[in-house]
């Protein structure tokens, strides 16, 4: 096991890997457990940051996508119509990527489908016809419009469980952490 195993599914015998809160043990728990038996200095606090942000990120990611599908959209395809919403104005498939943190490969394949949809419009630049502007269409724009307020209320409905102080800590904590990573990752690659 590894700390991502912390961040995968579980075995179904376990009765404690839920989370509805209480004294409930989550899974990354057992397999802190289990590690400090294999390992017994083994310092495992990495692992129990690492893994439970890798689990939460599964679930969340699960949960969240539902009401996407029901439109039809994949979560990639939601974050190119919301970026392109967002910023309000033409985007490059680069500029897209950048911004969603998605390869150019995975943004051309989810723009094709966009565009098939009639929800994104693609327009040649003027000096070099190799580079595309991108912009929401009509009705590109009234769907995330829709959208966007019933996602972000269902998304805090999957959070009420902490309320909004504990909410706005851990958004803290993870700005500070995610601000650490982005500085530091590419240097402690192996």
């Amino acid at each position: 096991m590894s700390a991502r195993d912390g961040g995968g599914g579980g075995d179904s015998g376990d009765s404690g890997g839920g989370g509805g809160g209480g004294d409930a043990e989550d899974i990354v728990a057992r397999v802190l457990r289990q590690w400090q038996q294999v390992h017994p200095g083994l310092d495992t606090a990495p692992m129990a940051v690492i893994g439970r942000l890798n689990r939460c990120a599964a679930l969340l990611q699960q949960a969240t996508d539902a009401p996407l599908a029901s439109e039809g959209l994949t979560r990639g395809e939601f974050d190119i119509l919301g970026t392109l919403r967002r910023t309000g104005r033409e985007l490059t498939p680069g500029q897209i990527a950048r911004e969603t943190f998605a390869s150019g490969a995975a943004v051309t394949k989810r723009l094709r489908v966009l565009e098939g949809r009639g929800l994104v419009a693609r327009r040649p630049d003027d000096r070099d016809r190799r580079v595309a502007h991108l912009s929401l269409t009509e009705p590109g724009g009234a769907l995330i419009d829709r959208l966007v307020p019933h996602q972000v209320a269902y998304e805090g409905a999957l959070l009420a469980g902490l309320g909004e102080e504990r909410q706005g800590r851990l958004a803290e904590t993870l700005a500070e952490l995610l601000v650490l990573l982005e500085g530091r990752i590419g240097g402690l690659q192996p």
